[in-house]
């Protein structure tokens, strides 16, 4: 829309404010171009028009649309809060358009929200505020005297900046009888003054003249500048040089090197001599186009522009050797080329574009522009390269930068946008600006872990607060879009218990242990982390990480059998004196806490009183007879066996075995009498080997064997044994059966034994626990059980007591009913056994409280069918059906199998190799 003002008067002297005026009512001139007329030099801050209005705009659509000026000289700003165009700096229209006719300063105002640019047209109107100047205060003129009436020279041109009716108008000459001054027009329109010889002169009357030249222009009140003429009248000369033309024009491509011939000017003379050499000189000299003062030949000095000046008007002098001048016009006109490259403007660019920027949005506004005229002019916009964006024409020789596809700054960070101008000139040029457009993050990426899942292997027993795994996920977003902090959401272990297990550095994403991990009590466990970043929203990935607890040899073998009794003392074990060679004496029980090899147990050897006569399986712990008893082996042997496991180092445990070969259990008794314990394990291997070299220990050891033999031989013809006499025998006290038939436990029997002097020994009283294994069984062979007395007590004490019932013949153990355990089932070489500890201690505490209640006449061993002679505090229904099978640990003396009750009842007699009994040491092995 077009808007127009109403001119003030100009007798004002103020500068003119022309409203903004209707030019069209038709729409589509808003599209085209906005129009305005303002004087120049107003003031800043004075109102050019309403913009908002002229563009449609409501006064409540201002704050959204944020309407500004887009244009690289800033003469002009939008008040914000009205939508008024202002000046904002000062508006010179000669140093703008120079002399042009026409002077308008064009711009784009730009609004937002939808972002669109609209042209804006603003012509600059001049005023008078130019006075006119001459280039200098003063000029000579030598006329002759001889000059004719009505002689013309062309003087100084003054120079006024303004145009139109504000340009120079006219020249005036101070009052002069002699002289006049002619106002004359070039094809241009502008004027230059003549100087008119009115009369003749007389140098003789007067040689000098001295006259003030006045260049008056058009303005209203008219501007003037004057300068002084000063006349010098020679001496005669009858002839004035005289130029073939008056005005010489001329066209002149702008391209031209400097040095090029534009024309040569050429005058004469009629005079002869001196006064007919004419010397050719610029009247106001250049630096565009130099002159020979020879031959009147015209040459450039530098390059031309057309586009800083389109023609020159150059006057030139001929003067001959008198001193009479005259001159000529000569009018160069400049040609264009196409020697101006399109230049490539950005207007709003967009500092950072968001990689989730719908296609079609707009980067920024491209702005062309050439130097040049007509079709090199105009110009040609395109992309280069492969890029996702577009231009779109918006007008002429404006562009808009949009967006084509959608972008991924994980993919391309940053865009090189090469945009090249071309216009059509022959031949054509072009120029290419690059710009960089930086796409912004969003967070659309979540993290993703190096690995699906992780398995962290670490040992038991380490130290609090190590590392024993990392997890690590990378997420391709920048700043807190791609901050990833890790931590554990799920875990198989207890949520109270699992901040005390393990933790997750939130940051490096490693996995400390809390705690030292103990495989025998926590062998594995999973835990699920979390890796979450820390956009808005957040995204998050989860893996999941499993812990295997590796086995350390941290627990030494335990010995199950032999165990020691409560008070320290060893196990004896009876070895038959017909054994043969692979006899299975008996077996070292031993189980290990730890896995694997760490569990893998041997045993061996470490110390023995008759190496060659036993042999110890590696894998298995059985003692077996290595070859026949005898006539000069010892009866009583002891074997020191050592446990140890696969670890590195190996850990390991002891066990003392002592063997005795006897025929029957009366026979060890005496020999336990007898026998002192020895000092201790060095000493009786001291000792046995100095019976093994000396003859007379040989000799001593025979007779020794021959007073045992007697001894048992007097010994069992005696009703109660004699072992029982009173100087032998205790208050109360468990009795020996010396035989069982079907039906009784196939167990080594157990005698609690106790040095009480020298020459005799107590039974200790069967209130103390026992070890796994033992058994407490005494009675005759008739399967009557007697109370152990002093050899005081009459013997009808001895007689008077009731005999007790044979134990139930139906005791059994079933399969199902013994401990699983791998040395049960099939003994092989790497099987282990189980801890059956608290098992074997509850039996313990039932046999000798049932001993003891024998031993005070309340009860009898044989008391009820399969009680086992368990006393009534127990009550009947806790039979041996309740008690967990040990027999996994007691070996049938000569046979190479582990005794079960399966061959008693098919064969319905006692299993082979009854007469192996275990005995314990009525003398504490000194350790």
């Amino acid at each position: 829309m077009g808007t127009g003002a109403t001119e003030r008067g100009r007798a004002e002297r103020r500068p003119e404010v022309l409203a903004p005026f209707l030019l069209s009512l038709c729409c589509a001139a808003l599209a085209e171009q906005i129009r305005y007329r303002i004087p120049e030099e107003m003031p800043k801050g004075s109102v050019v028009g309403n913009l908002a209005k002229d563009l449609g705009f409501g006064v409540q659509d201002l704050p959204t649309r944020k309407l500004r000026v887009s244009s690289e000289k800033p003469y002009f700003t939008v008040r914000p809060e009205t939508g008024e165009l202002l000046v904002s700096d000062r508006v010179d229209r000669e140093q703008i358009c120079a002399k042009k006719p026409a002077c308008a300063l064009e711009f784009e105002a730009v609004a937002e929200n939808p972002l669109n640019f609209y042209h804006v047209s603003v012509e600059i109107e001049d005023i008078n505020d130019h006075t006119p100047k001459f280039t200098h205060s003063f000029f000579e003129l030598q006329i002759s005297e001889s000059a004719q009436p009505g002689t013309r020279f062309i003087l100084e041109v003054a120079e006024d900046e303004d145009t139109a009716l504000n340009s120079l108008h006219d020249y005036k000459l101070s009052l002069s009888p002699s002289f006049s001054v002619l106002n004359k027009e070039k094809q241009d329109g502008s004027k230059y003054p003549e100087l008119i010889l009115e009369k003749a002169l007389d140098r003789e009357q007067k040689s000098y003249y001295s006259l003030i030249l006045t260049a008056l222009d058009g303005g209203n009140p008219p501007l003037s500048g004057t300068t002084e003429l000063r006349i010098q009248v020679t001496d005669a000369n009858d002839n004035p040089p005289v130029f073939h033309q008056e005005v010489y024009r001329v066209s002149l491509s702008e391209n031209v090197p400097p040095g090029t011939t534009v024309l040569q000017v050429s005058a004469t003379d009629q005079d002869e001599g001196i006064y007919s050499e004419i010397t050719y000189s610029f009247y106001r000299p250049g630096q565009v186009f130099g002159l020979n003062s020879k031959n009147g030949e015209i040459t450039t000095e530098n390059t031309l522009d057309f586009e800083e000046n389109k023609e020159y008007s150059i006057v030139v002098e001929g003067r001959d050797g008198g001193g009479l001048v005259a001159q000529c016009t000569v009018e160069i006109s400049i040609q264009d080329e196409n020697d101006n490259s399109p230049e490539v403007t950005f207007h709003s660019l967009l500092e950072m574009i968001l990689e989730n920027v719908v296609p079609g949005t707009v980067i920024a506004l491209i702005k062309i522009h050439d130097k040049d005229s007509g079709e090199n002019g105009e110009v040609n916009c395109r992309l280069e390269g492969e890029v996702p964006f577009k231009i779109i024409s918006s007008s002429r020789n404006s562009y808009k930068l949009v967006t084509d596809k959608t972008l991924d700054r994980e993919q391309t960070p940053e865009y090189n946008v090469t945009i090249t101008a071309t216009d059509k000139g022959t031949p054509p040029l072009s120029s290419s600006t690059t710009i960089t457009l930086h796409v912004g993050d969003v967070n659309d990426n979540a993290p993703v872990f190096q690995q699906a899942a992780y398995v962290a292997h670490v040992a038991e027993n380490n130290a609090p607060g190590a590392s024993i795994a990392q997890v690590s996920a990378s997420d391709p977003d920048l700043g807190p879009n791609g901050q990833v902090a890790y931590s554990i959401v799920a875990s198989d272990l207890e949520p109270r218990a699992l901040a005390s297990y393990v933790s997750v550095g939130a940051q490096s994403g490693v996995v400390y242990a809390q705690r030292a991990f103990d495989h025998e009590q926590l062998r594995a466990f999973a835990l699920t982390l979390q890796a979450r970043d820390q956009g808005a929203p957040a995204r998050g990935a989860n893996v999941s990480l499993r812990v295997l607890v590796g086995d350390r040899n941290d627990n030494a073998p335990r010995v199950l059998h032999p165990a020691p009794g409560p008070d320290g003392a060893a196990l004896l074990d009876t070895v038959p004196r017909a054994a043969e060679p692979g006899y299975l004496v008996t077996k070292v029980v031993a189980v290990d806490a730890d896995a694997g090899h760490n569990a893998w147990l041997s045993y061996h050897v470490l110390q023995a009183s008759d190496p060659g006569l036993f042999s110890l399986g590696l894998r298995t712990g059985e003692v077996r007879t290595a070859r026949a008893l005898g006539d000069r082996d010892a009866a009583r042997h002891r074997l020191l066996v050592a446990v140890r496991d696969g670890g590195q180092p190996p850990l390991s445990a002891t066990a003392t075995l002592h063997l005795v070969f006897a025929d029957s259990l009366q026979e060890v008794l005496p020999d336990l009498q007898d026998r002192p314990a020895p000092a201790d394990a060095q000493a009786e291997l001291q000792f046995y080997l100095v019976v093994a070299l000396a003859l007379v220990s040989v000799l001593f050891l025979l007779a020794v064997i021959l007073a045992i033999a007697l001894r048992l031989r007097h010994s069992s013809g005696r009703a109660a044994w004699g072992c029982f006499q009173s100087a032998l025998g205790s208050k109360a006290g468990p009795v020996v059966q010396p035989n069982y038939s079907e039906g009784t436990l196939p167990y080594s029997y157990n005698l609690c034994v106790a040095q009480t002097g020298k020459t005799e020994f107590n039974f200790l009283k069967c209130s103390d626990p026992l070890s796994s294994g033992q058994d407490l069984l005494c009675g005759d062979s008739s399967g009557a059980l007697f109370p152990l007395s002093n050899s005081s007590e009459p013997a009808s004490h001895s007689e008077s007591l009731t005999p007790q019932a044979p134990p139930n013949t139906d005791w059994r153990f079933s399969q199902a009913q013994r401990p699983g355990t791998s040395g049960s089932q099939n003994g092989d070489e790497t099987g282990t056994w189980p801890n059956n500890q608290f098992d074997t201690e509850m039996l313990q505490a039932m046999i000798l409280a049932s001993a003891s209640e024998a031993a005070d006449g309340s009860s009898t061993l044989g008391g009820g069918a399969g009680t086992m002679g368990l006393s009534a505090r127990y009550g009947p229904q806790f039979t041996l059906q309740h008690v967990p099978d040990y027999r996994q640990n007691v070996y049938i003396p000569g046979s190479n199998a582990t005794l079960t009750n399966a061959a008693g009842k098919r064969d319905g007699k006692a299993p082979a190799g009854g007469n192996g009994n275990k005995k314990k040491s009525g003398k504490k092995e000194k350790k």
